[in-house]
């Protein structure tokens, strides 16, 4: 049985960037995914700012701008019927970018590779190791081979929602949600209106497009949960109708989400720890999905490395935006009701930007 000082289990943006910070430390890290993480997954990958700042601090927006995504320079939000809407946009003084998953995971991952950790892939976690009470490693099958066992007084869990991780640490759901909503998504040619983020909503739908790699847009609608039905394609054309939003040709195919209730676990336990959707998922109305994992992996790595808990802080502003997503992905809002929750989502973005700004760069974490 191999022994390390942590075991990240998920290779995705999440995890990726939480073995990376614990590699620059000096830790010796194993990160393990069953499925080959530089895949293609369902995301609207939108960045935040506190997203953008968390890679310009690691050294790695250049390799993000390098395989061409674009820089985004205004959000535009519309509010109400496609044949009157209430517009209103926003500059921004420095750009935002929004990476295919087939970029952003493939970036993290090198990084982590380049900072030491060891990648297994293909890995199928079955069961956590333990002393007592104490989760110390991994037990696992390696997909065509056999058994794998590997100890480490921290095993992470960054596997998703449905978390093996959380599930075998027992972790505590702090709090569940009981709205979803339903997402259908594409990538289209990007359209003529520019190379924004485009937000749209009328009462009960919304919709949004999302510059990204290669010339496309990602292309999204939004209903309640309870409105999903399997014909996505009537689905995605009515609401795109309703919102009066205009495609260019589409690339690939649609695919759709049918909504899962928001979860917010705790944090720590007894020899594990939870990043990214294992610890917090939201409703992908939000946008802010991967902008929290790029969060609480560098508070989780600072605490591993420090002795100092940051969990607080994860806690407050996870809770802070529970309750905002909570009532977006409802759709039971009206438009002045609608535009009173996102600035309260801007609120908390604010405050994470602060708490990321504030942060001190040791040559152990930065790039």
């Amino acid at each position: 049985m191999d022994t390390y000082d942590a075991i990240v289990v998920g290779a995705r943006c999440a995890g990726s960037a939480t073995a990376m910070l614990l590699a620059r430390a000096g830790l010796d890290v194993l990160l393990v995914d069953r499925a080959d993480p530089t895949r293609d997954t369902l995301s609207t990958h939108a960045l935040m700012r506190g997203g953008v700042l968390q890679l310009q601090r690691w050294g790695l927006l250049d390799a993000i701008r390098a395989a061409g995504t674009p820089p985004i320079h205004r959000t535009t939000f519309r509010y109400g019927a496609s044949y009157d809407p209430d517009v209103e946009i926003v500059e921004m003084r420095e750009p935002l970018y929004a990476p295919r998953r087939t970029v952003l995971d493939t970036v993290l991952l090198d990084a982590a590779r380049r900072a030491g950790a060891t990648v297994r892939i293909g890995v199928d976690v079955t069961d956590l190791l333990r002393s007592g009470n104490r989760v110390t490693g991994i037990d696992a099958r390696v997909r065509g081979g056999g058994p794998l066992r590997a100890s480490a007084p921290l095993t992470v869990g960054a596997d998703g929602v449905r978390s093996a991780v959380a599930r075998l640490a027992g972790a505590r759901t702090v709090r569940r949600g009981r709205a979803a909503g339903a997402i259908v998504y594409g990538y289209f040619a990007v359209p003529a209106t520019g190379s924004g983020y485009e937000w749209s909503y009328v009462p009960g739908a919304s919709a949004g497009v999302i510059p990204t790699n290669d010339g496309l847009a990602c292309v999204w609608a939004g209903v309640p949960a309870a409105s999903f039905h399997r014909d996505t394609e009537a689905l995605f054309g009515g609401v795109l109708d309703r919102v009066g939003v205009r495609v260019g040709p589409q690339r690939e195919r649609l695919r759709g989400f049918p909504g899962v209730p928001a979860v917010l676990r705790e944090t720590r336990g007894p020899g594990w720890a939870l990043v990214g959707d294992a610890g917090f998922f939201k409703d992908p109305l939000t946008a802010h999905g991967i902008t929290d994992a790029l969060r609480d992996a560098e508070l989780l790595a600072r605490s591993v490395v420090s002795g100092e808990d940051r969990s607080g802080a994860r806690d407050r502003l996870s809770r802070m935006l529970f309750s905002v997503a909570e009532e977006i992905a409802g759709y039971r809002w009206d438009l002045p009701e609608l535009r009173a929750l996102l600035l309260a989502e801007s609120a908390v973005m604010r405050a994470e930007v602060s708490l990321l700004r504030g942060l001190d760069a040791p040559a152990a974490v930065a790039a």
